[in-house]
This record gives structure tokens, C-alpha cells and sequence, in this order.
């Protein structure tokens, strides 16, 4: 199996602690190019779907598949098929931004690390501060390496949990732009996110959640905060 896939299909997925229900039958199919918001307050279940749907948490109940497969048979080819940027950022401060995407680059298996690591800074802008250690850097600069390590190895599944939290202007323009281009790609975003007027236009779907369940699917009228809050005042 190459892992690759099109359709992202979820199916009654539940996941439970105890007593406490972090999600309750949630069911959604999103495609190649969508670009998926989950939108919903604190402890609404965004982080634990996000959790997953990158196959870092098994569910109570429920399926996931990834065209027709599951995340237990898959296995390596198919997480070598997804990306992801949680709130940790998951680089070394000590080393250089080159020097962190090359070790990802190599843990993922790229024997062009090197070369690609570079494409990538330049993506991302950051191209004469390459040989820099990142423990200099900007929040926001710091972000953009990241998301370049979350998309070093070409995903198909691109999961991203609050990505625009403590960025400027600039550095959010930035991102939207990268996401755009990935999503010209063919690459399937999905994203938990409070920064509703930043999406809004960017994503393809929108998924409100509260207490672990899905209130709507909705691609309605009105600006995208008016649909949230029209959606969880009437859950």
C-alpha cells in the first residue's frame, strides 16, 4: 500500500474517559482540497478528533478510514501520508531551522532532506535565516517552520490545532497563503481554530462541535461567526 489517499470518511467516532464523552458519534466525509474547519468552544472535542484523525489516539467507537483503509491497516505507508502541527511545535531551539528540517526531513525517511529542507525556509521566507538557531527566532517565524516540517514529506492529511494562535498580521497572511497553495495541491486540511474572521473564505466545510457531538455542517449564509454563534445558541 502506498498510503495515499482521496476521501477521508469518519463514521460514529466516539472516544471516551471514564464517563466523560470527549466525542459522541461524530460522522463526516471530506475530499482531497477541502479545507475543513472544526469550530467549537473549549473542551468542545476539536483536539481529541484532531488526536485521531493523525492516528495518535484510538477511539472508543466509530471508524476512520483514509480512502478504504483504516489507521490499523495502513499502518507506516499510510501516517507516512499525514502532517501535523499541534500546540507544541516540536523543534530543537539549539538547533539551526535548516537543522530541524533536516532531521525531520530524514525521520521521515527523505533522502533529499538537505535540498528540501531548503526549498521549504524558502517557502516560507526564511531562506537567509536558514543557519540560524531557532531559539532566536520570532513566534511567528517559529510557526512557519513548523508548518514547513508538518509538510516536508508532501502529506495528504494535514491536521493543524489552533495554527494562528499568537501570530501577527503578517505571519497569519503568511499562513493562510501556504495553506491556499497546499490546497491547490490536492492536500486535505483540517483545522481547529478560535480565529473565525481568518478562515472565513478559506475553508470549504465547517464542522461545529460542542460537548464531543457535531451541531451542523453547514455552508449557510452570513459571515462564518454569525453561522457559529446562530449554531451554538440553538444547541
Amino acid at each position: 500500500m502506498t498510503g495515499d489517499f482521496e476521501r477521508l470518511s469518519v463514521t460514529n467516532l466516539s472516544r471516551h474517559y471514564g464517563r466523560r464523552k470527549a466525542l459522541s458519534r461524530v460522522s463526516f466525509t471530506c475530499e482531497a482540497g477541502d479545507v475543513v474547519g472544526l469550530l467549537g468552544p473549549n473542551g468542545a472535542g476539536k483536539s481529541t478528533l484532531l488526536s485521531i484523525l493523525g492516528t495518535l489516539l484510538a477511539p472508543s467507537e466509530g471508524t476512520v478510514k483514509y480512502g478504504t483503509h483504516t489507521a490499523d491497516k495502513g499502518g507506516a505507508g499510510l501516517r507516512a501520508r499525514i502532517g501535523m502541527l499541534g500546540h507544541d511545535l516540536f523543534l530543537y531551539p539549539e538547533l539551526t531551522a535548516h537543522e530541524n528540517l533536516v532531521f525531520f526531513g530524514r525521520m521521515y525517511g527523505l533522502t533529499d532532506a538537505p535540498a528540501r529542507a531548503m526549498q521549504a525556509l524558502g517557502r516560507a521566507g526564511l531562506g537567509e535565516r536558514a543557519h540560524d538557531a531557532v531559539s532566536g527566532f520570532s513566534r511567528g517565524m517559529r510557526q512557519r517552520v513548523a508548518l514547513e516540517r508538518a509538510l516536508l514529506h508532501q502529506p495528504r492529511l494535514l491536521l493543524l490545532d489552533e495554527p494562528f494562535t499568537g501570530l501577527d498580521q503578517a505571519s497569519i497572511g503568511g499562513l493562510v497563503s501556504r495553506l491556499r497553495e497546499e490546497q491547490a495541491r490536492g492536500v486535505l486540511t483540517i483545522l481547529a481554530t478560535h480565529d473565525l474572521d481568518v478562515v472565513d473564505g478559506l475553508l470549504t466545510r465547517e464542522l461545529f462541535l460542542r460537548n464531543g457531538r457535531v451541531l451542523e455542517v453547514t455552508t449557510g449564509e452570513g459571515s462564518l461567526r454569525e453561522r457559529y454563534r446562530a449554531a451554538i445558541a440553538t444547541a
